[in-house]
């Protein structure tokens, strides 16, 4: 049962969805049906409210009931896949708006944090905001050596907020769990629980600190993106400390044109970035909205980005990431019978569904899309119908793919709006050949078995022990999984080439290595590099694995 003590604060938001004229939310909840009775004692329908969509009437609602609300509403418009498009592309539209607190109190929070007055820190600091949202503040300031920076400072008193907030959404996620008739569909406890993450994530500034670090040395050239260095000196969980950086929005089109830069130029460079941030380095700015995506307006001949806020950084497993590749790759080749293999492949569906289903599925939502000029497709809109379809066929979506669909939403959006003739496909396709050329390439390869190569000697002396170890528990009736007698020779076979393998590839790397040196440094001929190679490469024969007959 919900606790007595969030009774009043339940009553408010009913109150609030009553008056923006919300009810099909109140009927879905078994708790607020009574209130059928007492709704001539709330107040009435807002008179501006008649005539609006369901999704602006939702979003003006998560507005007046306050900014963990609204940021519940901006993770529930990434979940394309639960909620319709109308309300998803409506709550897209929710942006922190809070009054800043006090500046003096900002001082003094920074004072606290870095334990010394603003004065000794700093040559100046302004205590007017430059910026105020949910969960912290941005003021301006000046070091000593003359450098400009920007504080971002948590709200006091932010954690025990957030920590109450969260207590309510959590119950009424329980009760549209329990008694909404989709509940299983809108998974509301899924989205609280997306909430809660995210907010956990954004109360560490040093957290945020460190992601913006990482960012900037992907992309420490600065040619195409600038990431504003962090001063760690001066940053704390609190408080963290940036170089100020100076741009326009990337929706703003009218500074961006008489800066005289060149959007066409802008949008594909917009794309280009964030295929390299999933694929090549797999770590991306989850939260790409043209508030957080500056323009640098002081390169004419070579435009690029500046992004702001790092509270939301995404990645992906490696093995997502690879599976998540080759689907892209099918996509803009049109296979869809790969598309249909590497669902089942990468887990995310079971493998008793039938794959001509699955791929009969795939290309009734495809090919319509494909009867439009290129420039008019877009992947995001794509990606999102497809993941729809697929959750007929019993599809996992993992959170982080929930996350890349909304950064890939974002994305699209920018570039679009800078260049409404964008061919995405066009951009897209070669950067992700190139990037899944050069990262599973036989140098990526080599370079992967040079780093794991400690490891597998470690562990190499403990396969017997771990084989014997298996064995005595399936004697003693322990462990029946693998009693099978083919199984456990198998197994040893496995582990016998394994340490020739590695036994082997020592040798035959350190000969090749000497030969290299004797015949580098040595004066008496190349006959001792060239037998010290032939032997090397004769230990790497010997060690490769057979076939087994």
């Amino acid at each position: 049962m919900t606790p007595l003590r969030l009774a009043p604060r339940l009553l408010r938001v009913a109150a609030i969805l009553l008056k923006y004229q919300l009810d099909e939310v109140i009927e879905g909840a078994h708790i607020y049906r009574p209130l059928k009775l007492l709704r001539p004692l709330f107040p009435g329908p807002a008179a501006d409210t008649r005539g609006m969509s369901r999704g602006a009437r939702l979003r003006l609602a998560l507005t007046e009931l306050g900014p963990i609300f609204v940021k519940a509403g901006q993770v529930l418009s990434t979940r394309r896949d639960l909620v319709p498009p109308d309300i998803a592309d409506e709550l897209a539209l929710l942006q922190d708006q809070v009054p800043p607190f006090p500046g003096a109190e900002a001082r003094a929070i920074v004072e606290r944090e870095l334990r010394a007055p603003v004065a000794t820190l700093f040559a100046s600091f302004d205590e007017n905001a430059l910026a105020s949202a949910s969960i912290a503040q941005v003021h301006a300031a000046t070091l000593h050596d003359g450098r400009e920076v920007v504080l971002k400072v948590l709200r006091p008193g932010i954690d025990k907020r957030i920590a109450r907030d969260i207590d309510l959404l959590h119950a009424l996620g329980e009760l549209a769990q329990r008694w909404h008739p989709a509940a299983d569909k809108i998974r509301p406890l899924e989205v609280v629980a997306e909430v809660e993450k995210m907010l956990e994530n954004e109360l560490d500034l040093q957290r945020e600190g460190a992601s913006a670090s990482l960012l900037r040395r992907n992309f420490a050239s600065g040619i195409d993106l600038y990431i504003p260095e962090v001063h760690w000196d001066f940053s704390t969980q609190g408080v963290l400390t940036l170089e100020r950086v100076r741009g326009v929005s990337a929706d703003d089109l009218v500074a961006i044109d008489a800066a005289g830069l060149d959007r066409k130029a802008l949008a594909e460079k917009g794309v280009r970035l964030f295929y390299e941030q999933v694929f090549r380095d797999n770590f991306f700015h989850a939260d790409a909205h043209p508030g957080n995506i500056w323009v640098d307006t002081s390169r004419v001949d070579e435009p690029r980005f500046i992004a702001l806020d790092f509270g939301i950084m995404g990645s992906l497993p490696e093995a997502d990431q690879y599976w998540l590749a080759e689907n892209f790759i099918a996509l803009f080749e049109r296979d869809y019978a790969r598309i249909a293999q590497l669902h089942v492949a990468a887990g995310w569906m079971p493998s008793t569904i039938r794959l001509d289903e699955l791929e009969a599925a795939v290309r009734t939502v495809c090919e319509p899309y494909f009867t439009r000029p290129l420039s008019q497709i877009s992947i995001a809109e794509l990606v999102v119908k497809l993941f729809q379809t697929a959750r007929r066929f019993e599809l996992t979506l993992q959170p982080q793919l929930i996350l890349l669909q909304k950064t890939l939403l974002n994305i699209e959006g920018v570039g679009r709006m800078l260049d409404p003739e964008i061919d995405i496909w066009a951009v897209a396709h070669p950067v992700l050949r190139r990037i899944l050329r050069e990262r599973y390439s036989v140098r990526a390869t080599l370079r992967d078995v040079r780093r794991r190569l400690p490891e597998w000697i470690h562990t190499a002396p403990r396969v017997p022990e771990l084989v014997r170890d298996a064995l005595r528990q399936v004697a003693s009736g322990e462990r029946r999984e693998i009693a099978d007698p083919i199984a456990l020779a198998l197994a040893r076979d496995d582990a016998r080439r394994m340490r020739r393998l590695i036994a082997c590839g020592l040798l035959g790397a350190t000969l090749l290595i000497c030969a290299a040196l004797i015949g580098t440094l040595s004066s008496r001929g190349m006959w001792p590099a060239i037998a010290a190679a032939v032997v090397g490469v004769a230990a790497f024969i010997a060690g490769w694995p057979r076939r087994v007959p």
